[in-house]
């Protein structure tokens, strides 16, 4: 089953008319985006939008052959002219099957969101999902069985691939493709960066792809180290890393802190920009979560790891340090970066960056800053990926 994407926008295209944000100030060439609309073998068109047939005559296309024109969502503005020759364009009940007189098989696929989803099924038995704007399916069938290919919104609705993961839809061969891409996206590699941690991708407007081809599915890391200052957004990005898997585990390795207010308003609001499906534990003993199998981890923080480190050492008296603490945290760090380099977990984990400024006044201070770099350090070297994020903009040093 062949698919050209005749368009890969947000409803409004990109760049939105008249918009001066950065994301459409820079959305030119192969950067805009017209509406979405799919071209499924030359036979069904998935959503009609201005100018699709001279989107299909630039991919090398025509829509003479289209026997069926499905809409996904309702569209807003001025009625798209049908053009001559092309059926009426039409939406499928929920939960009911076209079939078309080519082979292919079409169901709806009802949403938590305005539109429908469809499921088409190809002659060859390759399986397509493709979603509305900003919408996930709002069920799925006891047995579900993974689709070759899914095209959704997942820059808007990542947890759209997470619900899919959950239930198998989704799997490391599954070409996921994003589209109704619009001016809330990050622009250029940016958004290639962020789409590739979810196994995800998104390709120029007039792209013809291969439904079951996988060869071009992004392989997500196994091992990410997030480093940053103070309010960096380094948390933030690495809870957008994960956002796209179901079941995460996110290991808080600062504890309660029981009567600081300011901290307790911090895991607040930690714990409720979270996706629900998340579970959090409190610990420090990092080793044994890596070493067991079981969901993706997100470790929030490394730096507050060897403060409980240096804690249990007695790192920061001088004698105890040179008469066996300094050996006692190597050992630990070793066994921590050992672990991370044998894991077969997904893990995400944030470190803060405290090199690059005033020099700590106390020996205590330099002793913690210095142990701090040589553990980011070790830890970095085993991670496939590595990001510094510098007021909000996450700048790759690794992979």
């Amino acid at each position: 089953m062949e698919l050209t994407l005749l368009g890969t926008g947000a409803p409004e295209g990109l760049p939105y008319p008249g918009c001066p944000c950065a994301v459409c100030a820079t959305a030119l060439g192969d950067a805009a985006r017209a509406a979405t609309a799919l071209l499924v073998d030359g036979v069904l068109l998935l959503d009609l939008t201005p100018g699709a047939a001279f989107a299909a005559a630039r991919a090398g296309h025509t829509l003479g052959g289209v026997r069926q024109v499905l809409l996904s969502h309702p569209h807003e503005g001025p009625a798209v002219e049908v053009p001559a020759g092309l059926p009426q364009p039409g939406r499928v009940p929920d939960g009911r099957e076209l079939a078309l007189l080519t082979g292919h098989r079409v169901r709806a696929v009802a949403t938590d969101a305005p539109g429908t989803g469809y499921e088409v099924t190809g002659p060859d038995g390759d399986r397509l999902l493709y979603l509305p704007p900003g919408a996930a399916p709002a069920g799925f069938p006891a047995e579900q069985v993974a689709y070759e290919m899914v095209v959704a919104d997942i820059v808007g609705r990542p947890d759209v691939l997470a619900r899919l993961r959950a239930a198998g839809g989704v799997t490391p061969t599954t070409d996921v493709v994003a589209v109704h891409i619009g001016h809330g996206a990050p622009a250029g590699a940016e958004l290639t960066r962020r789409l590739a941690a979810a196994g995800a991708r998104a390709v120029p407007d007039g792209t013809t792809l291969t439904v079951g081809a996988y060869e071009d599915v992004p392989d997500v890391p196994r091992r990410t180290l997030i480093l940053g200052g103070a309010r960096s957004g380094k948390s933030v990005e690495a809870e957008r890393r994960l956002e796209a898997f179901p079941d995460v585990l996110y290991v808080a390795t600062g504890g309660t802190r029981g009567g600081d207010g300011e901290w307790a308003e911090r895991v607040r609001a930690h714990r409720e920009r979270r996706p629900g499906s998340w579970r959090t534990t409190e610990t420090c003993d990092l080793v044994p979560l890596l070493t067991e199998p079981g969901p993706p981890l997100l470790v929030d923080c490394l730096s507050l790891w060897l403060t409980h480190a240096m804690d249990e050492v007695s790192a920061w008296d001088d004698a105890e340090w040179s008469s066996g603490g300094e050996r006692s945290l190597r050992k630990r760090v070793t066994e921590l970066t050992d672990a991370v380099r044998a894991t077969r977990r997904v893990v995400v984990a944030v470190s803060n960056e405290v090199g690059s400024g005033i020099v700590p006044a106390t020996a205590s201070g330099r002793r913690y800053r210095d142990e701090l770099g040589r553990l980011n350090a070790a830890f970095a070297s085993e991670c496939e990926h590595v990001l510094l994020v510098v007021a909000g903009q996450a700048v790759t040093l690794r992979g």
